[in-house]
């Protein structure tokens, strides 16, 4: 039984630092690789952080019903190819999917079970600094970042668990302490449990 993970939280909050360190740290997780139809950013690399696709590539995906969500963020689409969970579930390693929120309102909407986790900078100013920090968009696209940033928000109530990425270190302690006791609930120890509760038996 594997355990699907969802991250999801405005451009710029930080979420792909901390998910580097969850895959990492922890054993047994699977990054789910989404396609999207942006141009790469500097040291992005093709089929490992997205795959990057034509806009025709992924309407022909989407059309084939290939994606398991997608959702359209900042003039570009992004989508979880469904075959990502089915490679999870032959290697029996859980799944951790960085989508946006439209995608994860998806997912719940078809009753797919995850953990579903809001990643949110401290403020909205703070948002700014960093997208402006980075220096590899224009002020264009900074600015429908930040539009998209206010939708997003509104959406918090539909996670169960929210990171406040302020200190980076609180930010990790807090997202692995989440990833370690749901692979500690008992439904998922079930396998381990055999043997340990027929000893038990008298």
């Amino acid at each position: 039984m594997i355990t699907l993970f969802v991250i999801s939280g405005p451009s710029g909050a930080g979420k792909s630092v901390l998910i580097r360190r969850i895959l990492d740290d922890l054993p047994g997780i699977r990054f789910s690789v989404s396609s999207t139809t942006r141009t790469p950013r500097p040291g992005e690399a093709d089929g490992i952080d997205y795959h990057f696709i034509s806009r025709e590539q992924f309407q022909d995906g989407v059309d084939a019903g290939r994606f398991l969500e997608h959702a359209r963020f900042s003039a570009n689409s992004y989508g979880t190819n469904r075959h990502e969970i089915e490679e999870a579930e032959l290697l029996g390693q859980d799944l951790l999917l960085d989508i946006e929120v439209q995608g994860a309102r998806q997912l719940q909407e078809t009753g797919i079970e995850a953990v579903y986790i809001f990643v949110t900078p401290p403020s909205f100013a703070e948002l700014e600094r960093r997208l402006r920090s980075r220096n590899t968009e224009d002020e264009g696209a900074i600015q429908r970042r930040l539009r998209q940033s206010v939708e997003d928000v509104s959406h918090v109530h539909r996670y169960q668990f929210v990171i406040v990425n302020d200190n980076l270190e609180e930010a990790y302690s807090r997202l692995r302490s989440i990833f370690v006791a749901e692979r500690s609930r008992r439904t998922r120890m079930e396998a381990a449990l055999e043997p340990i509760l027929a000893s038990f038996q008298r």
